[in-house]
């Protein structure tokens, strides 16, 4: 498992930003991210709260390192044999065939 510095390095890496960048962004200085990121201190809530309204990140995964799984998350992991079919053949169509079908699949949910 890994440590809370682990990863607010991991969300910084993810962003592309050196720890300056991340630092000033979250309204730290450097150094604090550096100390931050060796774990030789824990952030405080309002460091926290800075790193999750900047970045998206979900706090209990910041804070414990567990992933929150939503209902979103969950549909997302069941992909039915049908729709992998419809996934595939929809690959095969052109752009403006593609533009079509989600017209028609858009016209079909709106109905409903």
């Amino acid at each position: 498992m890994s440590t809370i510095g682990q990863r607010i390095r991991t969300i910084r890496k993810t962003n592309n930003l050196n720890q300056t960048k991340f630092a000033n962004t979250i309204g730290i200085s450097q150094g604090t991210l550096s100390e931050l990121e060796q774990d030789k201190y824990r952030p405080s809530l309002d460091i926290i709260i800075a790193i999750k309204e900047n970045f998206n990140s979900h706090i209990e995964w910041l804070i414990f390192g567990d992933t929150p799984i939503s209902k979103n998350a969950i549909f997302n992991l069941a992909i039915e044999a049908q729709e992998l079919e419809l996934i595939s053949l929809f690959r095969e169509l052109t752009k403006e065939d593609r533009d079509e079908i989600i017209d028609f699949i858009k016209l079909k949910i709106v109905r409903y």
